[in-house]
């Protein structure tokens, strides 16, 4: 990975962290997005430690107005970019609206990543061969998109609203890079499996210790954060992956996403739905 140029979002902790560390290592010049000052703040001392410098950066994904910041900001700081790895997400434990009218975890695991790549799309085709990996969840093949319904105004609950916007991911990747077929940037979406992250554990006193309880009733299928960044720095480094593009990776190897996921018609209508709520932004060619 030398002379390459990465960002990896949601990169203060857990998978992101990891991802980062292992691009740096691999001798990448890699950004790391973190969601506040603080938790940035110390993962570049983290990271420090571990003998890894690199340039940090803080988006909040939940305002899509601070997505158009960071955007903006890496434009100007970065003259390439060779690797985009979208991996922030989030779960809520009450349904929240952001000011599009988008419920919370669809805007911050969907729209948030969607607005950034499209933003950054261009920079991206300029420094082809590229690489986009979208970081999604096996959990995707649990849910039912209603394009309509963005809101989730029926039945909200963390998990469904979670894995809708991991379907989301999935609809997202393919899209993508029907989109940008020729264009020498590859678009990729990895399920790392079930790792042990902080991730479903701060909605509350008895969701994180369900989430606890799943770790370890699953403890045969549980990785930690260095197995589950497998695949995804596979996907960003790998020469193995450098032709593939519209593929599903469970870990490092290609699978079967779930039927609705390979939906044309429903990934063309979230494509619409979600170029309304994050406008402006560009599109790319089709």
């Amino acid at each position: 990975m030398d002379g390459k140029v990465c960002v990896v979002t949601g990169a203060s902790s857990g998978l992101g962290f990891e991802t980062a560390r292992a691009l740096a290592f691999r001798g990448a010049t890699v950004v790391g997005v973190g969601r506040t000052a603080a938790t940035t703040a110390a993962a570049r001392e983290r990271m420090g430690r571990l003998g890894v410098r690199m340039e940090w950066l803080t988006a909040d994904f939940s305002e899509l107005d601070q997505v158009r910041e960071l955007a903006a900001e890496l434009r100007m700081r970065l003259d390439r970019l060779d690797v985009l790895v979208n991996n922030a997400g989030a779960t809520f434990r009450e349904r929240r609206l952001t000011r599009e009218g988008a419920e919370l975890t669809l805007a911050v695991n969907h729209l948030a990543p969607f607005l950034l790549t499209n933003l950054l799309l261009d920079l991206l085709v300029r420094s082809a061969p590229s690489r986009i990996v979208n970081v999604v969840s096996v959990a995707h093949e649990r849910a039912r998109l209603d394009v309509g319904d963005p809101a989730m105004r029926r039945g909200y609950r963390p998990f469904p609203a979670y894995a809708r916007s991991k379907l989301a991911n999935v609809l997202f990747t393919y899209e993508l890079a029907r989109r940008l077929d020729g264009a020498g940037v590859t678009v990729n979406a990895v399920d790392p499996g079930l790792v042990r992250t902080s991730l479903g554990s701060r909605n509350g006193a008895l969701r994180a210790a369900v989430w606890r309880g799943m770790h370890v009733w699953m403890r045969s299928a549980s990785v930690d954060v260095r197995r589950g960044a497998e695949g995804i720095v596979f996907a960003a480094s790998s020469p193995d992956a450098a032709a593939v593009t519209g593929a599903y990776f469970a870990g490092t190897e290609r699978a079967a996403s779930s039927p609705e996921s390979r939906d044309p018609e429903l990934a063309e209508r979230l494509w619409a739905m979600s170029e309304r709520m994050t406008a402006p932004a560009p599109s790319p060619p089709a």
